[in-house]
Parts: C-alpha cells; structure tokens; sequence
C-alpha cells in the first residue's frame, strides 16, 4: 500500500506560522485556557466541534475572539457557529456574529473569522465558547480508483494540535472514525487509537498558531453522495397549494470504480461486491408536504418509501441502479405544501 499523500505546502505553512508568533495579533490578552475538538469523520461531510475556554488577562475588555483557519482548509467551510457563555458553562448560550477579517501582519495562507461577543470580555473574565465548523470535500478518497470488491479508504488531514492566534494552555482533540479498519495514522506523542476513536493530547502550553500535521488514512463505505447539480422551482396557487419540484444531479464523489461492473456479482453479495456503493438516499421534506413524486427520464420510479410524522416526512429514494465511484444519476422529487404554512400577509402585503 503507498504512502498517503503529505498535507501540501505544509513545510512554508509552518516557517509562516512561526512568524506569525510575533505579530500585534498573536500577542493580544486572551488566553485560551483549554480547547477541545471533537472531529466527526463518519461521513464525508467533516462536523469539528471545539469548546473553548477564554480569559482575557489584559488590562482591556476585549469584544471579538479571532478563528483562523488554513486556507486550504477555509476553501471547503460550508459552515461556522459559535455560541458563547460567560463565566458559567451552563449559563445562557448566545449565538454570535461572526465575520471574515484581515488582521494586519498575517500570514496571507490563514483564513481568519471574527466572532463578536454579546458582551465586552472583562479583566480577569472567563468565557466558554463552542464553535461548530461544517467542512465539505476535505476527505480524500486514496487509492483513487479501486474494484468493485474493494472497500473504499479515504484520507483525512488537519493538525494535532488547534491552530489558534493565541496561547494555548491545554488542548486536546479527538477523532470519531466511521468503523473499519484503520491502514495508518501520524503519531504524537500521547496518540491512542480505541476502536473508532482517535485521542491527541492532552498537550500544554502551546505557543500561538501552533500547527502539527495529521493524517488519517482509513476505511470509510459511507454514501459518498455529491449534488453536482439542485434545480428548485417553487409554484404558488392561490387555491391554497405551494408545489414544489427539485431536479438532482447526484454523482458518487468517492474513489472511482475500475474494471467492468458485474451486476451478478452485486446481486448475489451487494455488501462484498458493492461495498463501496450506495443506493439508497434519504430525501427529509416539510412535515406536511403531500402528493409526493419520484422519476427520472424514464418515468416514475416505484422503488421508493415515505414515512411522516407531526415533525418531518421522510422520502426514501432508489435510483435504478447503483452509483459506484464516479457514477451519477439524475432525478426529479415533486411534492406540495399547504399554503398557509409558507405564504403570509402583513401590512397588505403577502410574504412566501
């Protein structure tokens, strides 16, 4: 088996993080006390979730907490939360702004986000903040091309240790692995592998913009579904129907197949001959959608599963065959709403 590929440019990443140490912006007065990251692998969307302790050992009240990210990283962000607490981790959760900046004297291979806090950070104040970060396209399928009998293995890439612009005193970071095997992982010290979880840390006293490459090569057969294409369209009756109709051209984003396709052999044991395939989609519609559709060019496909609730209604979807690495399919879902529930009036005016 070859060697993952290295995490590129990573060598001038870090020479430029270690200048980075002495600008304006890595000796402001907030210090992160502990940060903790919990990175979800088991899809290939990326969920990071990094709990944060801040005090501010300034003179000065602070009321922005910078994020930086890589931006190689920063490219597939689909997504960033943060909620901040002060003092109190059960206290009230406030969801904060947040904003791309260009703080002076950056390196220009770091992204940065500006979150504003609901409140100046005191003197000698504590604050507690969650950041959520949502990334696409950041798992790697390796080996690119594989057979229709082999497991698909990915790969994964960060740093051990959190990339911040301030001093870190503790951080730790785990890792949640979809199952399978694990072919190899960049080890550190304290790095333990148990079962489906990956530890590093805990480490301490971590300068500002501290950076350890990571990989993580492993076994990942979950759908790999990309929308290469979503086409809505929404139609408003005023006999009291909104009917919606969404065109998808879904493909397979993961390694793609090589040699020819054996559909016997897929029938007989799909889950050996197939693994790394999907079939199936979940499609999650408004509680009350109704008169719900599924086809494609050839017409209406019947293998397909609807469950509803007061809550959500649910659209399981099949194509007619299924998508291997590189494959794709395209298909129409139709369904309609209640009027009421999306049309409103205020002012003589109607809002959708």
């Amino acid at each position: 088996m070859a060697t993952p590929p290295p995490l590129r440019r990573v060598a001038a990443l870090l020479l430029l993080l270690v200048a980075a140490a002495s600008t304006p912006t890595a000796r402001a007065d907030l210090v992160v006390t502990r940060a903790d990251r919990k990175v979800d692998l088991t899809s290939h969307i990326v969920r990071v979730l990094t709990s944060l302790k801040v005090e501010n050992s300034g003179p000065e009240a602070v009321s922005q907490f910078l994020l930086a990210f890589p931006n190689v990283q920063a490219k597939n962000l689909a997504a960033i939360r943060a909620f901040g607490t002060e003092e109190k981790v059960k206290g009230p959760s406030m969801v904060l702004p947040i904003e791309v900046v260009q703080p002076s004297g950056v390196p220009p291979e770091l992204t940065f986000f500006s979150a504003s806090l609901s409140k100046p950070l005191e003197k000698g104040k504590t604050l507690h903040l969650d950041v959520l970060t949502v990334f696409t396209h950041s798992v790697q399928p390796f080996p690119e091309e594989i057979t229709q009998a082999e497991s698909q293995l990915v790969v994964y890439q960060d740093s051990a240790q959190y990339l911040s612009p301030y001093p870190v005193k503790v951080q730790t970071l785990s890792i949640r692995l979809p199952g399978g095997r694990v072919e190899s992982y960049t080890k550190y010290p304290n790095t333990k592998l148990a079962e489906s979880e990956l530890k590093y840390g805990p480490y301490e006293d971590l300068p500002p913009f501290s950076y350890s490459p990571m990989v993580v090569h492993y076994e990942n057969n979950n759908p790999f579904a990309v929308a290469k294409e979503v086409i809505r369209e929404i139609e408003i009756s005023h006999w009291g129907n909104v009917q919606i109709t969404e065109h998808y051209n879904i493909a397979h984003g993961g390694a793609k197949l090589k040699g020819e396709f054996s559909r016997i052999d897929y029938q007989s044991r799909p889950y050996i001959r197939g693994v790394s395939s999907f079939r199936h989609l979940i499609a999650r519609l408004p509680p009350r959608a109704h008169s719900i559709y599924y086809r494609d060019e050839i017409g209406n496909i019947s293998t397909s599963h609807l469950w509803s609730d007061s809550k959500k209604t649910q659209l399981e979807v099949e194509p007619r065959f299924p998508l291997f690495g590189g494959w794709q399919t395209t298909f129409t879902i139709g369904y309609g709403l209640p009027l009421q529930d999306f049309v409103f009036n205020s002012d003589g005016k109607r809002f959708l």
